[in-house]
């Protein structure tokens, strides 16, 4: 099996290195920026499923129920393909790339927000009223920080499966790290060469996430 593995010719794939550092970049772009946002959203949405407020819990209880049924694949398409025919306004394939996977880890971390917060003991809400604070400064200042050391494990899986999904991404034609490996392995029939290469770097990305989230967590002293 090694033997055969050897033959293929590995020394190509450097040729082909300036075309999967544009793919890497493009994957780290859109990882990056669409999980910023992401949090952003599993923070306001988060909160609104523990809020008091009727229509906000609706609205935010609909978006994660819709996002988290639906597959990133079928989310990528129809805002791709579909929602344009809606809309009458084609987005960027990078663009659609980013606002798929914003709204996908938006809805997903909204459900760690959600969990975070409702574990911290409700004496802590009580021991904020005791000081003279109100419900938001409470939050603010007592409930949120705790709930914050115990969203980072589930955040830090969250970023991984999040960078993993962009390699759905090449479906619309987005040009990440999987859309250039395709790419080059359909026009040179070097697909072991490539594929691999392609599964190495996505393999360095999340081993080095989860080590920096491995430090955060002993910085932080996570439980």
């Amino acid at each position: 099996m090694l033997e055969r593995f050897s033959r293929f010719n590995w020394a190509s794939v450097i040729d082909f290195l300036p075309n999967l550092g544009t793919g890497l970049y493009y994957t780290l772009l859109i990882s990056v920026v669409g999980l910023l946002i992401g949090f952003i959203l599993g923070g306001i949405f988060g909160l609104g499923r523990i809020s008091k407020n009727k229509f906000f819990y609706a609205v935010s209880s609909i978006y994660i129920e819709v996002i988290r049924g639906t597959p990133v694949l079928v989310q990528a398409i129809w805002i791709y393909f579909a929602l344009p025919l809606i809309t009458g306004y084609n987005m960027a394939s990078v663009v659609a790339g980013i606002v798929v996977i914003s709204i996908n880890s938006g809805a997903y971390i909204a459900e760690i927000v959600r969990g975070a917060v409702q574990s911290i003991d409700k004496g802590q809400h009580e021991a904020g009223r005791s000081l003279g604070l109100n419900q938001s400064q409470t939050m603010k200042y007592i409930i949120w920080p705790q709930a914050f050391k115990r969203m980072i494990p589930p955040l830090g899986n969250q970023f991984i499966i999040s960078i993993k999904d962009t390699s759905l991404l090449s479906v619309i034609l987005v040009p990440e790290l999987m859309f250039q490996g395709r790419l080059i392995a359909s026009n040179h029939f070097n697909a072991v060469e490539i594929y691999t290469t392609v599964a190495v770097f996505y393999l360095a990305i999340t081993l080095s996430l989860s080590y920096i989230l491995r430090y955060v967590e002993r910085r932080l002293d996570v439980q």
